[in-house]
């Protein structure tokens, strides 16, 4: 009996802990400054951090047509700070965009498939 137990909890285990169940990193919020054409992004993510092994990397800026406008490298897991807010500044945006785009990446998901929109004024 104790052998059919673990037979059924291990694979069990292997799924809810594999890395393909990982929660993609979150966008939950971002601000935008303009400051005589260069902008300031505070951007404000969640992710389940587990540590340096599993963590919110990076999140990055996007024009419309999907060009890495800026990147921000987070330096180390968040564990105990969820959500944060980290900044990004003197990022250029073409002139007549509207818009750009958020998105977000972690060190086991890869880039998280939802991307943030934000209206420029």
């Amino acid at each position: 009996m104790k052998l059919l137990k673990t037979l059924f909890v291990i694979p069990i285990l292997l799924l809810v802990y594999s890395p393909g169940f990982a929660s993609p990193a979150e966008i939950v919020g971002v601000k935008v400054t303009n400051n005589q054409g260069s902008y300031r992004f505070d951007v404000t993510l969640r992710h389940a951090d587990t540590g340096w092994d599993h963590y919110a990397d990076s999140w990055e800026v996007l024009s419309p047509s999907g060009d890495i406008l800026g990147k921000r490298v987070l330096a180390h897991p968040h564990v105990d700070e969820q959500p944060f807010t980290r900044s990004l500044s003197r990022v250029k945006i073409p002139q007549g965009t509207s818009s750009v785009f958020i998105r977000a990446h972690d060190s086991i998901s890869g880039y998280s498939k939802k991307l943030f929109e934000v209206k420029l004024r």
